[in-house]
């Protein structure tokens, strides 16, 4: 089989080696493998409780799909460069459209585990949205503006970072707070590397375009798969009802009276 990056080459001077094709093909098959556990772990839950199976399931698709395109070398484009050598740059845009779907639901995953107010968890998603589309545009971006939108989602990431230590720690209805302490914590430390490798990489040009898969790939890891089913292992044991969840199908309240108002009158028999 030729390789990608022959088959699908590069017009940046700073392109995706064939060892940096290989490892992503490591992380593709990582990714997809995660996926099949994670959906054949989702049919052994009772129906009505495979919402954070379900959100495991989604994130691990969607990182198989964006690993396999980048794998591939495509889903880049390549972008002027504004400090050391090469004229050009590969940006692989795909990774920011796998991050746009997965870090607010792996955001969602911890946050209903804390009963925040949904305006908490809305504005908090938000703001990790913000954080990857300022990052995509920063990457693009070939002068150094790019540095204004780093700054930009820097500070979107410092609020997802409070959100989830200090907002979710003290809300006065998280249940199994040891446990969402451990998570939150976990989560934003990996989280708080991604701009490191933003730095080095799309923005100061330091690393090449395949140190930046690994280092990208590994992150990927830590924040995923490895979570993921250490999180869902975790809940194992939890009842919906404790985390202020319940089914949203309407077959389980078929039967279930609403209870008579005071002075209302029944008629018929």
């Amino acid at each position: 089989m030729a390789n990608p990056v022959n088959v699908n080459p590069s017009s940046a001077a700073r392109r995706l080696s064939s060892g940096g094709s290989d490892w992503l093909w490591v992380v593709t098959a990582m990714m997809g493998i995660f996926t099949l556990l994670a959906l054949a772990w989702s049919t052994f839950q009772p129906r009505g409780a495979r919402a954070f199976h379900h959100i495991a399931v989604v994130v691990l698709s969607v990182s198989t799909i964006a690993y396999f395109a980048m794998a591939s070398d495509l889903g880049q484009t390549p972008v002027r460069t504004e400090f050391r050598s090469g004229p050009t740059r590969s940006i692989f845009y795909v990774r920011y459209i796998q991050w746009f779907i997965n870090a607010p639901l792996i955001l969602l995953m911890l946050l209903l585990t804390t009963g925040l107010p949904l305006s908490e968890i809305f504005l908090a998603i938000f703001m990790i949205i913000v954080a990857v589309v300022t990052g995509l545009v920063g990457a693009l971006t070939p002068t150094s503006y790019k540095w204004g939108f780093y700054v930009f989602g820097v500070l979107s990431l410092f609020y997802v970072v409070h959100a989830l230590l200090f907002g979710g720690l003290r809300s006065r209805l998280v249940a199994h707070k040891t446990m969402y302490g451990r998570f939150a914590g976990y989560t934003a430390v990996i989280w708080m590397l991604y701009p490191v490798c933003w730095g080095v990489s799309e923005g100061g040009n330091v690393i090449t375009v395949t140190h930046e898969m690994v280092f990208y790939g590994i992150l990927d890891i830590f924040a995923g798969p490895l979570f993921l089913f250490a999180f869902l292992f975790a809940l194992r044991g939890v009842e919906y009802n404790e985390l202020g969840l319940q089914s949203g199908k309407a077959s389980d309240y078929v039967g279930v009276r609403e209870p008579e108002k005071p002075g209302r009158e029944v008629s018929g028999a």
